[in-house]
Formats: structure tokens, C-alpha cells, sequence
């Protein structure tokens, strides 16, 4: 269930790039920021969050077990996932 909403989360970013819709819409947010402008700061900052959320929950941690060996130090307060 968890990689479905990745997935999705993904494609619903994926469509609300394309920013169709300020194309020809003059009127500045807050008063001075062009609507366009303020658009692509808060989807860049969805874009960090999902982005977080996939290192956080979809990162193919088996990976880094094959490559740094059994024998690998864990950080301090590291967890085993």
C-alpha cells in the first residue's frame, strides 16, 4: 500500500509540473511574487518532501548491506530497517 502512494505521489507531482493553468495569469501573490514564481517555490518544495519520503521509506536498503559487508559499523542511534 505504501509504494502505491509513492507511486502516485510521483505522478500526481509528475502532472502538476507542467503548470498549464498561470500561463497567462498576471496577478502577483502576496503582492510583489509572480503567481508563476510562487507556484514552482511550493511544488519544489513538495518535490524535496516526496523525495525525502522515497529515501525514507522506498531506498533499497539490502544494497547498501551487500556493498558495506556484514562487518559494517553502524552510525550512533542507527537502526537497522
Amino acid at each position: 500500500m505504501k509504494r502505491v502512494l509513492l507511486v502516485l505521489a510521483v505522478a500526481a507531482l509528475y502532472v502538476l509540473h507542467q503548470d498549464i493553468w498561470f500561463w497567462r495569469t498576471p496577478y502577483p501573490v502576496f503582492g510583489i511574487i509572480p503567481v508563476g514564481l510562487f507556484y514552482h517555490a511550493c511544488f519544489s518544495v513538495a518535490a524535496s518532501l516526496l523525495m525525502w519520503l522515497l529515501v525514507r521509506h522506498a531506498w533499497p536498503h539490502h544494497i547498501e548491506r551487500d556493498v558495506e559487508g556484514p562487518d559494517a559499523e553502524r552510525p550512533e542511534g542507527g537502526e537497522e530497517r
